[in-house]
Formats: structure tokens, sequence, C-alpha cells
């Protein structure tokens, strides 16, 4: 079964590719569909956001669409940049820009007061359904960037248990133990577990 993943983010689309290594299908990205064009995210939620994505993804490919919405929530910052995490400095904002401006608004924030979570929402939908599953991770936020893999917020996330930033990860390790990668698995059982049940369905009509 082919399934578009709705992302324009060859990194995102990278890291999804990895997590989802073991699918049998096509997993496609937002590149071979030009015609959507940009998908304005205007909920209130990562959830919202991550529905209106896998909504307007479906509805122009008429295939099964996953997508995701991710924040990055600074205690310190009330929260914040939350759901604007991807355009924290600016709609246009590099990586680079939104970490600067992020270390900028905590520089006087001292080490035992920078805790963060990283959460990820995961949106299904296709003819029949929507699904959504979710998951995060907790961390502090260092005082100047450290490693050089990953993307985003990735260089200034420190995982305590791997002592390590998201950035000092190997792709693998990061899966394993990352927000994306814990809500994409919940969502590959919620969809194993409704797709078994639609054919055991089929069977007994049968």
């Amino acid at each position: 079964m082919k399934i578009v993943l709705a992302t324009y983010n060859l990194d995102k689309y990278s890291e999804m590719m990895e997590i989802l290594s073991d699918y049998k299908g096509e997993l496609l990205n937002l590149n071979k569909f030009s015609e959507i064009g940009e998908i304005i995210e205007n909920g209130a939620t990562l959830e919202e956001n991550a529905l209106i994505k896998a909504r307007t993804v479906h509805k122009f490919t008429n295939l099964p669409a996953i997508a995701d919405d991710t924040g990055l929530e600074v205690k310190a910052l009330g929260g914040d940049p939350g759901i604007y995490s991807a355009r924290y400095a600016g709609e246009n904002a590099s990586y680079s820009d939104n970490i600067k401006k992020l270390l900028c608004e905590m520089k006087k924030i001292p080490q035992n007061e920078r805790l963060a979570h990283f959460r990820t929402v995961i949106a299904y939908v296709d003819d029949k359904m929507e699904l959504t599953t979710e998951d995060f991770v907790q961390g502090n936020i260092t005082d100047v960037m450290k490693g050089i893999d990953g993307f985003g917020y990735d260089p200034v996330f420190y995982v305590p248990e791997m002592n390590k930033t998201y950035a000092e990860m190997s792709m693998k390790e990061k899966n394993q133990i990352s927000h994306r990668g814990k809500a994409v698995k919940k969502m590959q059982k919620l969809l194993q577990f409704h797709f078994s049940k639609t054919f055991q369905q089929m069977e007994d009509i049968a």
C-alpha cells in the first residue's frame, strides 16, 4: 500500500523513512505532489496541525497520508516555542535562526531550570478513518550547540539518560528514544490493529 508522508522537509522524511524501514509498502513524500503547494498550519495544537496536513494531503492525492507535527516546549519560556517551533525566529527561519533565538531567550536561565520536552503528534487519514498518536521526550536545553548530526533543535536538546544531545546521536540511536520515533511506532501498532481487524471483518463477511 502506498502512503504519503505529508512533509516537504527532507530531514524529517529521511528520519521517518528510517523509523518505518520495516514497512513493506511504498512511502512517498510531498515532492512528488508539488501541486499541493504550501499547507497552512493554522491549528491551535500539534494534533490539529498534524490532522490539517494529513487531511489536505489525502484530499489531493486520494492516498492514505501520515503527517507529523512537533513542538519543543521549554518550561522556563512558558511552553514556547511549542507549535511555532519551526518558525520561532520568523516564517522563513532556518534551523540556525531558531536555535540562535532560543539560546538568546534563555541566556540568563540557569542550568537547573532549562527543562524542555520535545513532543510529536502523528496523524493518519484515509477514506475510512482518522487516527492520532502522541509521545514526548524530556530533556534540557544546552547553552551551546553540541553535535553535528540531526536537524532543527537537535544540537541544543540534551537527553540526560543518553548523556548526549540529539545531534550527538546517530540516527539509529535517536530514533530508538526520540519523541518522533516513539509516536510513529505507536501509529504503526495502531494501524496494524485496525487493518488486521478490517481484514478479519472481511473474512467474516466472506
